[in-house]
């Protein structure tokens, strides 16, 4: 993982009232999950953190200030508006960084959901 091991307990720290959180390989950044299996968010390799977001929660982000995570193809800029960047104000200050996480944990449960759903079709399209 390239991303900063003492930023990534800053992070434990800042969303430690979400429960415990687990790190994982993201790109080439890391991802933060809560309840086992949810992205919470993602931090690039340039260590921005990217919340998960949805068409409910987008404009709140946007309003903030945030900007969708964009990464360089060949065809040109791919846009991914389901995460979105931590408002830098929330960064230093653990109640705001928890009610952007909080905002995020709705888009984040669906996501999973939705893999685990998509996930058990292709099982048992496999099986038969």
């Amino acid at each position: 993982m390239a991303v900063d091991p003492d930023f990534l307990e800053h992070l434990r720290d800042l969303f430690a009232d979400l429960g415990p959180l687990r790190v994982g390989r993201m790109f080439s950044g890391a991802a933060l999950y809560v309840e086992e299996d949810v992205t919470i968010a993602m931090i690039s390799a340039s260590g921005t953190i990217y919340m998960k977001s949805d068409a409910t929660t987008e404009a709140a982000f946007r309003t903030a200030g945030s900007e969708p995570f964009t990464y360089a193809r060949k065809t040109g800029p791919r846009v991914v508006p389901s995460l979105m960047s931590l408002p830098e104000s929330a960064l230093d200050d653990p109640e705001e960084a928890l009610h952007w996480a909080r905002l995020s944990l709705g888009p984040a449960r669906a996501a999973a959901l939705a893999k685990r759903a998509a996930k058990a079709r292709r099982a048992a399209s496999q099986k038969g």
